[in-house]
């Protein structure tokens, strides 16, 4: 589980999270949502000890990360596709990452087979495409069997038959009694995989309630997005010139 309290970041005269707090419990995906400079990013760092709260607490299966006893075996994240060497092969980058965390190499090999990239184990992570990348940031996530996992937009660049390969990955995960707090964009994949869903907007959770409940606040036949746009209302940054209001939450 992951619990966030009374999270706050400033960058300069700036408030990117003010005052966030949501749970991720055991057993189900949740999916952190929002516009684009809504603090979501910030958010997960904050929660992955990148980057420093102002104020608030983060506890991972009811401690912080520091006090954690095997951190990579609690916790593991997915928060950037390009954080890596590309003269490095897979096998390579996830067996630094193993004997970083204390892992047994053994484990390097499993993981790689269980994201479809053991066929290419031994090719420099350079020559991926950004959809094999986004499999070795799942496939990192995934070292030491962790009981918490934190992914940003872990579908960014899968095709068709990724996005459902990935859709299966995750729920199965959540059957197994895993906590997952996932960052997207993809709407569609929300509604259909979510348990609970957050939404933040101008660095404040507008909402954060079950999937259904969340559904409860839209109309229509794209019900997630009809409610993701009346939450989020007046919490975008980014407008068009010339935009209608309903064009702009978009």
């Amino acid at each position: 589980m992951i619990t966030v309290s009374g999270l706050s970041k400033r960058f300069g005269d700036k408030a990117v999270v003010s005052d966030a707090g949501f749970e991720a419990p055991g057993g189900s995906i949740t999916y952190l949502l929002g516009p684009n400079g809504a603090g979501k990013s910030t958010t997960m760092r904050m929660i992955a000890g990148l980057t420093t709260p102002d104020a608030g607490i983060v506890r991972i299966n009811g401690q912080s990360l520091r006090a954690l006893a095997e951190p990579m075996r609690e916790v593991r994240f997915n928060l950037d596709t390009f954080a890596r060497n590309p003269k490095h092969t897979a096998r390579q980058h996830l067996t630094w990452q193993a004997r970083l965390g204390g892992i047994p190499v053994a484990e390097v090999d499993a993981v790689l087979a269980r994201v479809g990239l053991a066929e290419v184990a031994k090719r420099p992570v350079g020559r991926f495409s950004l959809g094999m990348l986004q499999r070795l940031g799942i496939a990192t996530a995934l070292l030491g069997d962790p009981r918490t996992l934190v992914l940003d937009e872990p579908d960014n660049g899968l095709d068709v038959d990724g996005i459902l390969w990935l859709r299966e990955l995750l729920t199965g995960l959540a059957a197994e009694g895993r906590a997952l707090l996932v960052a997207s964009h993809n709407l569609t994949e929300v509604e259909i995989t979510a348990d609970r869903i957050v939404i933040m907007g101008r660095g404040r959770v507008l909402s954060d309630a079950s999937r259904d409940e969340t559904l409860a606040l839209g109309s229509g036949p794209r019900r997630l997005e009809s409610a993701y746009t009346t939450v989020t209302r007046g919490s975008v940054e980014y407008r068009a010139a010339g935009a209608r209001d309903d064009e702009a939450e978009q």
